[in-house]
């Protein structure tokens, strides 16, 4: 299966510093263009489906690119962003020591705040793209999804840690990563975390 991952694009609450979780978020002027201009980018890729997180800034993000392709959207709630519990809508800004406990929440069994432990969304990607390799094993499928899950997606895939992944990939709004995924689990990564449609 080929996967192509993305973020959604800029939102009002990303410019405000705003923590977004499960909330639905609104695209900025920004996120829209760069939402077509990540359209533009895939309009000649050979896309079978578009899974996408259901969450609006996702859901606004794919409708961009599913409009050169013709294709129906599945939205489903595995690609959501991470639960962030009770830091949900609270602006970074205005959370005292927010350093400390951003930190302390990226600790792979941490679930202080109500939030969804690494180890959980861990899980949750594993869980996903096994579904999507039994449903769509010698097609490719477009992923548009969040920061912090598309995090979760790249350890499922590269194998990797996720304390590794966390502290060192930070995906773009709207970029693309692309990989080969294997029943083996030898998957190949093509491109990870590429944003020159922005440029």
């Amino acid at each position: 299966m080929k996967l192509i991952l993305t973020r959604h694009g800029e939102t009002i609450e990303n410019k405000k510093g705003i923590i977004q979780g499960h909330s639905y978020g609104r695209l900025s002027k920004e996120g829209i263009l760069q939402a077509k201009r990540l359209a533009q980018r895939l309009k000649n890729e050979k896309i079978d489906c578009i899974y996408s997180s259901d969450l609006n800034r996702a859901k606004d993000t794919a409708k961009e690119v599913a409009k050169l392709h013709g294709l129906k959207i599945n939205y489903i709630q595995e690609l959501r962003e991470r639960n962030l519990g009770k830091l949900t809508g609270k602006k970074k800004a205005d959370i005292k020591n927010w350093e400390e406990i951003g930190k302390r929440i990226n600790k792979l069994n941490n679930k202080d705040f109500g939030t969804e432990s690494l180890n959980e969304m861990g899980k949750r990607a594993k869980k996903l793209i096994k579904i999507l390799l039994k449903k769509h094993k010698n097609q490719t499928v477009l992923l548009v999804s969040h920061g912090g899950f598309s995090k979760a997606l790249i350890g499922a895939i590269t194998n990797e840690s996720l304390m590794k992944i966390f502290n060192s990939v930070e995906p773009g709004n709207t970029n693309v990563s692309v990989f080969e995924i294997y029943e083996d689990k030898k998957n190949k990564v093509h491109l990870l975390n590429c944003t020159k449609h922005l440029d």
